[in-house]
C-alpha cells in the first residue's frame, strides 16, 4: 500500500507531503518536475525525509516519461493512491488511475474542469448562466461571433491557466490585427481556442474544500482588479474576502453549490470558482477549477478557517482524518483577509523595503532581490511580492492593503536600464502558468 504524488509546479517547501502524510501506514512516493524545481530554485530534499522514494524527472511534461515511471513504481510499491494538486496534471493522473484501477478522480470528471468550453456547456445545460461562448476553429468563428454579440470579446485557450493567452478585443480593428498577427489555432499558447462575450461587473471567487462528496468549507472573495491586467504596472492587485453579513457572500456560496452539482465532481477535491457579479445584480459563471486557487489562496483559507487546503485534500485522498474538525454545518470565518500582489516591472532592483512593520500582515513573500534585473510579468502569478493581511472586516482589510502597497513602493528603488540592456520578455508558455 503506497501513495504516489505527482508534483509539477510550485515549491516543495510549501508542499510538505511527507509531513502531511506522516501517519500514513504505507510508503509515500514523490515524482517531481526537475525543470520546475529549477525555476523555483529547489532540488529534491536531502537527509531524513518521510519519502520512501523520490525522483525529479527531466521531460516531465512530454514524451511519456512520467507515465512510464508511474507504472514502474506502481508495480514495485503496490501503489494504491495517486495524488496531484496541480491543474495541468489532473487529466494525466485521472488516466493513470483508470489504467491502474485506482480510486479518485476519473478522466470524465477531470475533463469538464479543464476544458472551459465543455465546462460552460455542462453548467449552462443545468440552468446556470454563463457568458455567450463558442469554440474557435478558424478566423471566421471569431468574426461571426463578434458580429453576433458585439465588442468587447474575450479570446482564450480552452485549457489555459494563469491568464496566459487571454486577449480582450475591444473593436473590429483590434480583431483584425489579432487575426492577422496573433491568431494561431494550433500554436503553443493558443491551441484549443474559444471566444466569449465580455461580462461587465466585479469578479468574485469562491474557494473551498469537498470531502466525501460534501462541501466541508468555502468562502467568497472579490478581485479589486482585472485578471488579464497582470502586465500593467499601475499599482497592486488587491483581493479581499467578503464580510460574513454581506448578502452577496451567501448568494455566491449558493451559486457555487449549484455549479458543483452540475459537474461530475470527484469525492475529494479543492475548488476555485470565478463568478461575475454584473451591474444589474446577476451572477454569471466565468469558470471553475478542480484545484486550489493560486496566489495567497491557501493562506487566506488557513487564516480564516485554520485549514491548509492541500494538506486536507491529500489526507482525504489517502483516507486519513483531516487536521481540522468538519462538522455538519460549514464553519464561519474567524476574521477577514486580503491579498496584495505586485507585478514585476522592468528595471534593476537597487533597494527593497525590509520586513513589514505591521502586526496585521499574516504572510508575505518577496520574490526579487537586490541587483536583480526584472522584466514584465509573464503570467498572473509571476510577481515581485505578495502579502496577506487580516482584519475584522472587509473595509479594514482594503485600507490595510493600500497602506501596505504604499509602504512597499516607497521603499522600492529601481534603476531604469538603457533600452539595449533591458531584458527581453521571454515567450510565455502554458508550462509556466
Amino acid at each position: 500500500m503506497s501513495v504516489l504524488i505527482l508534483h509539477h509546479r510550485g515549491t516543495l517547501a510549501a508542499h510538505a507531503y511527507d509531513r502531511w502524510l506522516a501517519d500514513y501506514e504505507g510508503d509515500v512516493l514523490l515524482l517531481a518536475s526537475k525543470e520546475h524545481l529549477g525555476w523555483v530554485g529547489e532540488e529534491l530534499p536531502t537527509g531524513e525525509t518521510g519519502y520512501s522514494h523520490m525522483e525529479a524527472l527531466d521531460d516531465y511534461e512530454v514524451g511519456g516519461v512520467l507515465e512510464a515511471r508511474v507504472l514502474d513504481l506502481a508495480r514495485r510499491y503496490g501503489v494504491s493512491r495517486l495524488f496531484t494538486c496541480q491543474e495541468h496534471d489532473l487529466e494525466r493522473a485521472a488516466q493513470l488511475r483508470e489504467i491502474l484501477g485506482l480510486p479518485g478522480q476519473t478522466f470524465s470528471s477531470a475533463l469538464p474542469f479543464r476544458n472551459k468550453l465543455l465546462m460552460k456547456e455542462t453548467v449552462e445545460a443545468a440552468g446556470i448562466e454563463v457568458a455567450a461562448h463558442r469554440g474557435v476553429e478558424c478566423a471566421g468563428d471569431l468574426v461571426s461571433f463578434a458580429r453576433e454579440h458585439g465588442f468587447p470579446v474575450v479570446v482564450k485557450p480552452r485549457d489555459g491557466a494563469g491568464s496566459i493567452g487571454v486577449t480582450v478585443l475591444r473593436s473590429r480593428e483590434e480583431l483584425d490585427a489579432f487575426v492577422a498577427e496573433r491568431l494561431d489555432v494550433y500554436g503553443p499558447l493558443q491551441s484549443n481556442l474559444m471566444v466569449e462575450a465580455f461580462v461587465p461587473g466585479a469578479m468574485c471567487h469562491v474557494d473551498g474544500l469537498v470531502v466525501d462528496g460534501k462541501v466541508a468549507l468555502a468562502w467568497p472573495s472579490q478581485y479589486l482588479f482585472t485578471l488579464a491586467s497582470f502586465k500593467e504596472l499601475r499599482g497592486g492587485r488587491h483581493d479581499v474576502t467578503l464580510d460574513r453579513d454581506d448578502p452577496l457572500a451567501r448568494r455566491l456560496l449558493d451559486f457555487t453549490d449549484r455549479v458543483l452539482d452540475a459537474l461530475p465532481c470527484p469525492p475529494n477535491f479543492t475548488f476555485h470558482a470565478e463568478v461575475f457579479h454584473t451591474p444589474d445584480d446577476r451572477l454569471v459563471l466565468c469558470e471553475i477549477a478542480c484545484r486550489t486557487g493560486g496566489a495567497q489562496t491557501r493562506g487566506v483559507i488557513k487564516t480564516i478557517f485554520g485549514a491548509e487546503l492541500n494538506e486536507c485534500w491529500v489526507r482525504a485522498e489517502a483516507g486519513l482524518p483531516l487536521p481540522i474538525d468538519i462538522g455538519p454545518e460549514r464553519p464561519e470565518p474567524v476574521k477577514m483577509t486580503g491579498q496584495l500582489l505586485l507585478s514585476r516591472r522592468p528595471g534593476k532592483v537597487v533597494e527593497l523595503p525590509g520586513e513589514p512593520p505591521f502586526p496585521w500582515v499574516e504572510e508575505y513573500k518577496i520574490s526579487v532581490e537586490r541587483g536583480e534585473v526584472m522584466r514584465v510579468s509573464r503570467y498572473s502569478a509571476d510577481v515581485m511580492c505578495c502579502f496577506l493581511v487580516s482584519g475584522p472586516d472587509r473595509a479594514t482589510c482594503q485600507s490595510r492593503l493600500q497602506e501596505l502597497e504604499d509602504w512597499f513602493l516607497d521603499g522600492l528603488v529601481l534603476e531604469e536600464l538603457p533600452e539595449d540592456e533591458a531584458p527581453a520578455v521571454p515567450e510565455a508558455s502554458r508550462s509556466r502558468s
